[in-house]
C-alpha cells in the first residue's frame, strides 16, 4: 500500500495537482517581494485570500497572458482574488529594469494588478517564496508564465505551466474553488 500511495502521489505532483503548506495556518502566507511601484509586497497582507502568482516576462512568447491574468483580476478581486505578476528575467526574456516593464505592462496592458520588481523564481537565487514553493512541492517554474494558486491557508492549491491560458477552465475551477 506505501509504494501505490507513494506512486499516487508522485503522479499527482507531476500534473502540477499537489498540494502542500507554505506556512502554518496560524501564520498564513509568508514573506515579501520587492514591489514595481517601490515599497513592498506582503504576503502576509492577503492572508485569507487565494492568491495567484505567476512569473512574466516582456519578450515571450506567451506575453499575450497579461491580458488574461488581468481579466481574471478584475473578474474575481471583489471576491478576494489576488493576482501576483512576478516578472522575471530567469529566462532572458525580460527588459532590462522595472520602470521598463512597468511602462510596457501599462501602455500594452493596463495592468491594475499588483506586480513586483524583477525577480528569480529558479535556482539558487531564487526568492523566498519560490524556494519554499520548491522545498515543500517539488515544483518550479520550468518557463515564463507558470502559475501558482495559493489557497486562503496557505497551502498550494495547484500549480499550472506556460500552456495553461489564464481563462482556462482548470485554472478558474481551481479559483472558484478557492473562494468558497
Amino acid at each position: 500500500m506505501h509504494a501505490l500511495t507513494t506512486w499516487i502521489l508522485a503522479g499527482v505532483a507531476a500534473f502540477g495537482l499537489a498540494t502542500a503548506t507554505l506556512a502554518t495556518p496560524e501564520r498564513g502566507m509568508t514573506g515579501t517581494f520587492a514591489s514595481i511601484d517601490g515599497g513592498t509586497l506582503a504576503l502576509e497582507d492577503w492572508r485569507g485570500q487565494p492568491v495567484l502568482v505567476v512569473n512574466t516576462a516582456s519578450k515571450c512568447g506567451f506575453t499575450d497572458q497579461y491580458a488574461g491574468l488581468q481579466a481574471l483580476y478584475d473578474a474575481y478581486r471583489d471576491r478576494g482574488l489576488i493576482v501576483l505578476a512576478v516578472p522575471s528575467d530567469d529566462f532572458n526574456q525580460e527588459l532590462e529594469d522595472a520602470a521598463a516593464v512597468k511602462a510596457f505592462c501599462d501602455l500594452n496592458y493596463g495592468l491594475d494588478l499588483p506586480m513586483t520588481d524583477i525577480t528569480h523564481v529558479r535556482g539558487a537565487d531564487a526568492h523566498e517564496f519560490y524556494a519554499r514553493v520548491r522545498s515543500e512541492t517539488g515544483w518550479q517554474p520550468a518557463w515564463n508564465f507558470n502559475k501558482i494558486l495559493i489557497a486562503p491557508d496557505g497551502t498550494v492549491a495547484g500549480t499550472w505551466g506556460s500552456t495553461t491560458r489564464p481563462a482556462s477552465q482548470v485554472l478558474r475551477r481551481a479559483i472558484e474553488s478557492a473562494l468558497r
